[in-house]
């Protein structure tokens, strides 16, 4: 009886595969031949940003299929502007940067950006959020968080309660910095704090050069701490260019573009059966702030 049910587990788990490749397919074969009507294309970002493709990662945004979407929304000659919803808490610097860089590329095509701010647009999405043409927030949108952060444990004490002893043979003095097993030396302290501070100059950089002639340099210095705000509040200090929901920032892409309101709208890279179920499987509640992973720079 076991046997059958396992059996009967794996069939439909094929038949769940077989389909959803073939819906993939499909995908391919439109985005491949384009569509004549003049197209909106909608880049979702959900979730902690990362690199990685999205299968393999353990929950979130991958950085090499945003990248992937933004490419072909530059190559398809039917969509005329681009929508980024982004519905994250942020994530790692690099991941954040690589998807801007793209982002930057296509408004060089002359194809009008447009961020969309869901319930939360924080640190690295607001990062991402920086290189487009238009940001559009909810009131109470949470976003902000200009920052970076490297969070790291020092387990030392509790290795000792538990009789554990680690052998680290390394090539060099600091090849073991970050450690669980012991502290940072005053050294390696100066040297993280200072890859950190490199890092938040980029971000300040980013936030300078998409909200240039928006918010005076001496008010960004004195809120780019690492504080969140309501995409209300935002608004005022000139973080944010208007108050909307999903659809309003569509209609201001389909203005940007010359549209008439007549336009498809296509997500180029919503998640299929099995990326949600992956998703699901290994997602967690995250706020701005909370550590993600080991030796990372964090974009809070």
């Amino acid at each position: 009886m076991q046997k059958k049910i396992v059996v009967g587990v794996f069939v439909v788990f094929l038949l769940v595969m077989g389909s959803l490749a073939v819906i993939n397919a499909q995908k391919l074969e439109k985005a491949a031949g384009g569509s004549k009507a003049a197209t909106i294309g909608v880049i979702e970002i959900n979730g902690a940003i990362g690199g990685g493709t999205a299968w393999l990662a353990e929950s979130g945004a991958s950085s090499s299929d945003i990248m992937q979407a933004i490419r072909l929304a530059g190559e398809r000659k039917d969509i005329k502007a681009v929508v980024l919803r982004v519905d994250s808490p942020g994530g790692t610097s690099g991941a954040s940067q690589e998807i801007a860089i793209e982002l930057d590329r296509l408004r060089n095509t002359g194809k009008p950006v447009i961020t969309s701010m869901g319930d939360m647009c924080a640190s690295g999405g607001y990062w991402i959020a920086c290189s487009t043409d238009r940001i559009v927030a909810n009131g109470a949108t949470i976003t902000g968080s200009i920052g970076v952060i490297m969070q790291l444990s020092n387990l030392e004490g509790l290795y000792d309660k538990l009789g554990i002893r680690n052998s680290n043979i390394k090539s060099g003095e600091h090849k073991d910095m970050g450690s669980t097993d012991r502290e940072l030396t005053a050294d390696e302290q100066i040297m993280l704090q200072e890859m950190v501070d490199d890092s938040y100059q980029q971000f300040l950089d980013q936030v300078r050069k998409g909200r240039k002639g928006k918010i005076k340099e001496e008010k960004l210095l004195e809120i780019a701490d690492g504080r969140i705000f309501t995409g209300r509040q935002a608004k005022q200090l000139g973080l944010v260019d208007s108050l909307g929901n999903y659809y309003d920032a569509v209609k201001t892409a389909e203005n940007m573009a010359g549209l008439k309101g007549d336009s498809n709208i296509e997500i180029l890279n919503g998640a299929n059966l099995w990326d949600r179920f992956m998703l699901n499987m290994g997602s967690r509640s995250l706020l701005p702030n909370q550590e993600l992973a080991g030796l990372k720079f964090i974009t809070r």
